[in-house]
């Protein structure tokens, strides 16, 4: 029983600072925050035009495109994050797949910056 105990009072103890951090935030946040929210702060806000307008207005297609840039590249990140954990092991084959990926991301970038489609105004 008691070598038991020895190998969970470390998961315990952090379970038991992580509830007492989260704890501390939240009544920091609680105490700290500002209670006197103006009318703009929070009103419904969604993509860039009031929520509850009318359904048939036009939509910017900036917001569609920004949102598409961030998927391709957070996928990026997604597949590269565990290529660079085992790189160690990798073969020469792994290493040069990656770099043609993150070659042709990169042409990719290259070409959304040059069309503009990274500028907001």
């Amino acid at each position: 029983m008691e070598t038991l105990l020895q190998d969970y009072l470390p998961i315990l103890v952090f379970a038991g600072m992580a509830s007492a951090l989260a704890l501390i935030l939240i009544l920091a946040a609680v105490i700290v925050a500002v209670r006197n929210p103006d009318p703009e702060k929070v009103s419904a806000y969604e993509c860039g035009f009031n929520a509850f307008d009318d359904a048939r207005m036009k939509f910017d297609v900036r917001f569609y495109l920004v949102s598409i840039l961030f998927i391709i590249f957070d996928l990026e990140v997604a597949f590269l994050f565990p290529w660079a954990v085992s790189f160690a092991g990798l073969s020469d084959a792994a290493f040069w797949s990656m770099i043609v990926f993150l070659g042709v991301l990169t042409v990719g970038f290259a070409y959304e910056w040059k069309k503009g489609a990274l500028e907001w105004a």
